[in-house]
């Protein structure tokens, strides 16, 4: 067994490195999610319908029942078929900043790298395989970092693409986190 403490230093490099292929993933290969999100048509006349309600930032789904009972009326039932039906995020309105969201992605990333870390660590001891440590360390993070993921197109009718392509981010950050790990995996 390793002493988490120990493991410092590479749980936050592999951070690092995480944050550094989430970059490129997001921002130098542009095409990569591109088609994550559809533009609504004539987005302008939507956003000045939906403009007057001054929706507070929040999730919102539309039709949305007021208990499982109502999602039998044959009332519920007509709006559902009418349509359309609609899982919206509404965020702050201002101009685009992300600052907020990557200290939270970097701080994100930490916590995998811990619980990768902390798993490898209980099942390892020093001087541990580099293949081994990969296993435990690359297994715990693609779970940190992708199984989640899949319950957004499950339940939220998120694009299977978007989720499949955001689950292959999840396998890089994972091998990424594995191997650094393994190869600063304390020997003494």
């Amino acid at each position: 067994m390793v002493p988490l403490s120990s493991l410092a230093i590479p749980i936050v490099l592999s951070a690092v490195f995480v944050f550094l292929a989430s970059f490129v993933l997001h921002m130098a290969i542009e095409q990569w999610h591109k088609g994550d999100l559809d533009r609504l048509p004539d987005e302008d006349r939507v956003m000045d319908a939906l403009r007057p309600f001054n929706l507070r930032p929040g999730n919102y789904a539309m039709p949305l029942p007021h208990g499982l009972a109502e999602m039998k009326s044959p009332g519920f039932v007509e709006k559902m078929k009418k349509g359309p039906v609609a899982f919206i995020t509404v965020a702050e309105p201002g101009p685009p900043t992300m600052g907020k969201q990557l200290v939270l992605w970097f701080l994100y990333s930490i916590v995998v790298s811990i619980f990768a870390a902390y798993i490898a660590s209980r099942a390892l001891g020093y001087g541990a395989d580099y293949l081994d440590v990969f296993r435990f360390a690359g297994t715990t993070a693609f779970a940190g970092y992708s199984l989640a993921l899949m319950h957004e197109s499950i339940w939220w009718r998120r694009k299977w693409s978007a989720t499949i392509k955001s689950m292959i981010d999840g396998l890089i950050y994972a091998l990424l986190t594995a191997g650094t790990l393994g190869w600063l995996w304390p020997r003494m």
